[in-house]
């Protein structure tokens, strides 16, 4: 098994541009497939840059409904038309962060995905858990059992009589098993990572061998003592776990240098154009 990231927010790999998004080429015994597409088609420039032809991948997931992850899903279906592309049937709804009221500035942004995308003739809308095969599955929350990160707050649905706070269920977690480790992948866990590794323990009887994922613990201003709290709490939690914790993206570097403090060598962050040490996981441990 192989996992490169193509695009996240931090420079790695020299030749390839970062930007605010997501995106992870995964190469199984079967399968070639993508996590995502980032915001734009950088992404796919950058696979080309790190060698990964794109028009041999076959499953295309989209973790959630949001720009940053699905911005260059048009310009992946125009040199791949025939990649199957999964995603929540609610992943299409409109979607918008709250920026607080601003001078000359919308408070309402959207961050939803291009709707042009729901018309593509090999997208494949499912709703809840869905097993592609032995080798791939999608898992959801069906009950949280820990709280939203309080970054998630301001993230919204726009309905016809306003916004409403976002309930995530646009969000699936992919789960890979090859090569005898089982590896659990998510976007950004909007969910709340404690409550993904829960419903995982639920439905597997099991930890996962290796977690990649951002936090969603991202923030533009300093952090308030109770929200620092918030972080550690979440370390010390996964700190706990026999598994290890590859993190980037919305996780932001300042949360994660805080969680490293507490998990040590479990938690490791992959940048731009880095391939994940999966055989790393349990020399780790």
């Amino acid at each position: 098994m192989r996992i490169i990231n193509l695009i996240e927010n931090t420079e790695g790999k020299i030749g390839c541009p970062c930007a605010h998004g997501l995106s992870f080429y995964i190469e199984t015994a079967k399968h070639k497939a993508l996590l995502d597409l980032g915001p734009d088609s950088q992404t796919l420039e950058n696979a080309e840059k790190l060698g990964i032809d794109l028009s041999k991948v076959d499953i295309v997931i989209l973790s959630h409904g949001h720009y940053d992850h699905s911005g260059g899903i048009i310009p992946f279906s125009e040199i791949n038309s025939t990649a199957v592309i999964y995603m929540q049937k609610t992943a299409g709804r409109d979607y918008y962060s709250d920026d607080g009221e601003r001078p000359y500035r919308e408070r309402y942004r959207y961050i939803g995905i291009d709707k042009a995308i729901l018309n593509l003739p090999q997208i494949k809308f499912i709703d809840g858990d869905h097993e592609i095969d032995d080798e791939l599955e999608l898992i959801t929350i069906k009950k949280r059992s820990h709280e939203l990160p309080s970054t998630n707050s301001r993230l919204l649905i726009k309905e016809k009589d306003g916004f409403i706070r976002d309930d995530f269920i646009h969000e699936h977690f992919l789960v890979v098993k090859d090569s005898g480790k089982s590896i659990l992948l998510s976007g950004c866990a909007h969910n709340g990572i404690l409550s993904i590794l829960d419903a995982y323990r639920e439905k597997y009887a099991q930890d996962p061998d290796a977690v990649i994922s951002g936090f969603h613990l991202m923030k533009k201003h300093d952090y308030t003592s109770e929200e620092m709290r918030e972080i550690e709490d979440i370390a010390n939690e996964l700190k706990k776990y026999d598994t290890q914790f590859i993190t980037c993206h919305c996780t932001g570097l300042p949360a994660y240098e805080v969680m490293k403090k507490i998990m040590g060598g479990k938690l490791r962050y992959v940048h731009t154009g880095e391939e994940v040490e999966l055989d790393h996981c349990k020399d780790s441990r």
